[in-house]
Parts: structure tokens; C-alpha cells; sequence
């Protein structure tokens, strides 16, 4: 394997981490979004039932 071989495979796995880190932070935010939402949901049927 030659030097720029390396580079380009640690490049190509820098990427791969960038893009797997990018989706888990954005499935963790998208399911505090869902929780939060259901929440004001629940909270809107107990104001508009009162």
C-alpha cells in the first residue's frame, strides 16, 4: 500500500465518522423533538377537555 493509498483510505474514514457522528447527534435531536411534541399534545387535550 502506498503512501497516498493511506491518505486517501483515512480520508475516506474521517468522512465516514464525520457523516455517522452527524446522524446519530440528528436521531437523538429528532427524538427529543418527538417527545417534546407529544407532550404538548398531551398538554393541549387536558387544556381543551378542562
Amino acid at each position: 500500500m502506498t503512501t497516498s493509498e493511506k491518505y486517501v483510505t483515512g480520508a475516506y474514514l474521517v468522512v465516514l465518522a464525520v457523516v455517522l457522528l452527524y446522524v446519530i447527534l440528528y436521531s437523538f435531536k429528532l427524538s427529543r423533538l418527538e417527545r417534546e411534541v407529544a407532550e404538548l399534545t398531551e398538554l393541549a387535550q387536558r387544556r381543551r377537555a378542562a
